[in-house]
């Protein structure tokens, strides 16, 4: 659907050369959504901007449906343009505008006869849940409300590809996930490619499917967003899912513990209905307790998190430590009373 080949974006900024983009390779595929994550300045967003070609590459291929669209004219692009829509994060409305004429705008410019905007413009805020603002102004709308007719006009043109621009980061976090079940289900009902550009976490959990991972203007990893929170590999996003997770354990409680080993566990969906707590005191000579834990579905697949104090001789519980790195997915020390790593 999407394949993106050696893609570099350089431009100059305050007399500074900045190498926003850097041979980026990526394939999307048709009917997905992807995820394109990382912190501010990443060249997350200049490489969405590159699909469309809002921002033209300085080297490197950008071929939608197998066409390249560095290669086309103005007239060509604007024509393969009418196939892409694209939601912002500050929603991008004509304020003078009503509801109807926001959407009414894309249908004009795509030349669509205006004997058909009623149907289609009825059609589309049906979708987005917004009959009965037609005739409402973005000045009385919601942040919600507006990312829905953000979304309605970027639908406007039946396009088989929606990017996303940081769309959900205007938003608070109830309506941020009623935004996203919308992108969710536009995405099954007409199997329309989405890709999504974001620096949260939780947006990526909830919607994407696979994701990209970007820092200082590189793919750094890519992979199915289970994997990814299971078995991060970057130290990037080994970041990311460490802030996401932050035990944060009360200054109470890592009192009461601090003559204990703290040991945080993941669990995917291979060994998440282990009973490690019971192996763990009957193979070695420790004492185990529990200190928080919790299991969640990515993907409709559990993924657990397990927080335990081992106490005991040192040596016994660098053996338990060992015994975890290899069969939990993932063990980390996050304090440990003998220095243990």
């Amino acid at each position: 659907m999407i394949n993106i080949q050696r893609l570099n974006v350089s431009f100059k900024q305050k007399k500074n050369n900045i190498h926003a983009v850097k041979d980026v390779s990526l394939t999307i595929n048709e009917g997905e959504i992807f995820g394109i994550i990382g912190y501010s300045g990443a060249g997350k967003s200049t490489l969405l901007r590159c699909i469309n070609l809002l921002e033209k590459p300085t080297s490197g291929t950008v071929l939608v449906d197998r066409v390249d669209l560095t290669a086309l004219s103005k007239t060509e692009l604007r024509q393969k343009r009418s196939g892409i829509g694209m939601i912002f994060q500050q929603f991008n409305l004509i304020h003078a505008k009503t509801v109807y004429e926001n959407i009414a705008f894309n249908l004009l410019a795509a030349g669509v006869p205006q004997s058909e905007h009623r149907k289609r413009i009825e059609e589309l805020l049906e979708l987005v849940g917004l009959q009965d603002k037609q005739n409402s102004y973005p000045e009385e709308l919601s942040g919600g409300q507006k990312q829905r007719v953000g979304i309605a006009r970027a639908l406007a043109n039946n396009p088989k590809i929606l990017l996303c621009d940081e769309a959900t980061s205007a938003l608070d976090p109830d309506t941020t996930q009623q935004i996203l079940e919308l992108l969710k289900n536009i995405n099954q009902l007409l199997n329309i490619t989405i890709v999504l550009v974001t620096h949260e976490m939780e947006v990526i959990k909830s919607i994407c499917q696979r994701v990209a991972v970007m820092e200082k203007g590189e793919i750094v990893e890519v992979d199915d967003v289970y994997q990814l929170f299971a078995k991060p590999k970057s130290s990037l996003m080994k970041q990311f899912v460490a802030s996401l997770y932050q035990d944060n354990l009360p200054q109470l409680i890592l009192k009461a513990y601090q003559n204990d080993t703290l040991v945080r566990l993941v669990f995917d969906n291979s060994n998440a209905e282990q009973a490690i707590i019971d192996h763990l005191k009957e193979a070695f000579q420790v004492s185990v307790s529990i200190v928080q834990g919790k299991i969640e579905y990515i993907q409709q697949k559990p993924l657990g998190h397990l927080t335990i104090a081992l106490k005991g001789h040192h040596h016994e519980i660098e053996k338990v430590c060992d015994y975890l790195k290899r069969t939990i997915t993932r063990m980390e020390v996050i304090h440990s009373y003998e220095n243990i790593h």
